[in-house]
């Protein structure tokens, strides 16, 4: 199976370059999703983080997954924070703030740069479907984690609500291009060639939009509907409008992540 070759890399760069796209999905999220926990709050649930562990989290955007979860974070001998966007980085630090036992580092997960056997807990949440050679980034992960560490890294799956509104919106061939290249449909397969121990746990949610105008901006965000982004705000209005039962748009959601060991 030949894993990583990420869709459009220019714009995928330009999609998590700023704060601002990211943010604009987060919200969206938050608001809509039917599944009142959270995705978040879901994913650190599972995190099984003890008294002075060493924890690297990759791609940590703008930190979102520390918010609310302050303790957590310091029960950690040393927390890094990393991601390959400088702003993303400084947007986290501005979430968190400066502390003692948290460090911001601007990094690549195809080359950390640090020391093997180093973290107790690696986690990588919504990334590894978006790095070029993701067999070289496992790799990496596997060397910087110590033995009997885990590794949480969460994803997507191949039935979700984008695949829908690309119907919608008739995209085929080059005006959509899903990324597939890590789902939680394939991750345990690519995964089982660095981890013994995978645990695949899956996230019950759905989306239920109540205001047409948040999937409008959303759309707009994502760097694989790069032909809606090209058409007229209203057009894009008119056929989610046609999509609205009872001033609502109801859509499937299918998201997890693999617990390995």
């Amino acid at each position: 199976m030949k894993i990583g070759s990420s869709n459009d890399s220019a714009a995928v760069k330009a999609q998590y370059a700023v704060p601002k796209g990211l943010d604009i999905r987060l919200t969206f999220h938050e608001k809509h999703s039917t599944n009142r926990q959270g995705y978040g709050a879901w994913l650190v649930s599972h995190y099984d983080i003890r008294d002075r562990m060493t924890v690297l989290e990759i791609g940590c955007g703008t930190g979102n997954i520390w918010r609310g979860h302050e303790d957590l974070a310091a029960k950690c001998r040393k927390l890094v924070l990393t991601d390959l966007s400088k702003s993303m980085l400084e947007a986290a630090k501005n979430n968190l703030g400066e502390r003692g036992n948290i460090v911001y580092r601007n990094a690549d997960i195809q080359d950390l740069p640090f020391p093997d056997d180093t973290f107790d807990v690696v986690i990588a949440n919504s990334m590894l479907y978006h790095v070029p050679d993701l067999e070289k980034g496992l790799r990496e992960v596997r060397r910087v984690l110590k033995k009997g560490g885990v590794f949480y890294c969460a994803t997507y799956g191949e039935h979700n609500f984008t695949d829908r509104l690309a119907e919608w919106f008739k995209l085929v061939g080059a005006g959509f291009r899903p990324n597939h290249n890590f789902t939680m449909q394939n991750g345990k397969e690519i995964l089982s060639s660095f981890f013994e121990d995978i645990t695949p746990v899956f996230y019950e949610d759905s989306l239920h939009v109540t205001k047409a105008e948040d999937l409008v901006e959303y759309l707009r965000s994502l760097a694989s509907f790069k032909t809606v982004m090209n058409l007229p705000v209203q057009k894009i209005r008119d056929i989610i409008k046609a999509h609205t039962v009872d001033g609502a748009i109801d859509l499937p959601k299918e998201y997890g992540m693999f617990i390995c060991r």
